[in-house]
């Protein structure tokens, strides 16, 4: 995020704020994750492929017995993610709800990817994440956006937040920030930060998330 707490423009347009150390970084916890998670709003912003980038880490992978990339995860509650996005293609996963058009997921599953569907309106992530279990899932790391952060924050389905801050400022009101959603009225997620380290012109921030107030 910029040091604004930004992670996209007003436009929610891509922009550049990581430098290659970080995206380094990035990929490495990529390599070394189950599955890789991002919602149906960075799909359509960013078009992720979600897929391990480097040879080093595909060849450890495969030297492990595992696929190149992790499996792709995308929360769409209603299968508004196009055919052609990227992360789709076998070894990936689309988790809807019961809302989700027919003909919507037909395309989808043309594609080669799995379908679950979890939640009457909106995606379950709570269910969600038990079925990601059973396929062995145990390390998921989220890429965004905005949206689901909340929605994972607000089940407490977040164990670590790993925070790249640029040395730069987006601002904008609407502009997306780290987490947003309806926003917490109280009982505010509370974190223990675990690690500051000073990464290409900006810092890496690392924080634990403390269990649900009971």
């Amino acid at each position: 995020m910029s040091a604004d707490g930004k992670i996209s423009s007003f436009e929610r347009c891509q922009v550049r704020i990581s430098g290659q150390g970080d995206k380094a970084r990035v990929d490495l916890l990529r390599a070394e994750s189950d599955a890789i998670m991002v919602g149906v709003g960075t799909v359509l912003a960013d078009d992720p492929g979600l897929r391990v980038k480097s040879q080093i880490y595909r060849e450890q992978r495969r030297m492990k017995g595992l696929p190149d990339s992790p499996l792709r995860v995308i929360a769409d509650s209603r299968a508004r993610t196009p055919p052609s996005a990227q992360a789709l293609g076998p070894g990936s996963i689309l988790a809807v709800s019961r809302s989700a058009a027919r003909e919507r997921l037909d395309r989808i599953a043309s594609t080669g990817s799995e379908i679950i569907v979890c939640g009457s309106e909106k995606v379950d992530l709570a269910e969600l994440f038990s079925r990601l279990f059973d396929k062995g899932v145990r390390r998921l790391m989220v890429e965004g956006g905005a949206t689901l952060n909340w929605s994972l924050l607000n089940l407490y389905l977040v164990d670590e937040i790993c925070v790249y801050v640029g040395a730069m400022i987006i601002g904008g009101a609407n502009a997306p920030t780290l987490v947003d959603g309806p926003g917490f009225l109280d009982h505010f997620p509370r974190l223990t930060l675990g690690q500051v380290q000073p990464l290409d012109e900006g810092v890496l921030l690392k924080w634990r998330v403390a269990g649900r107030p009971h």
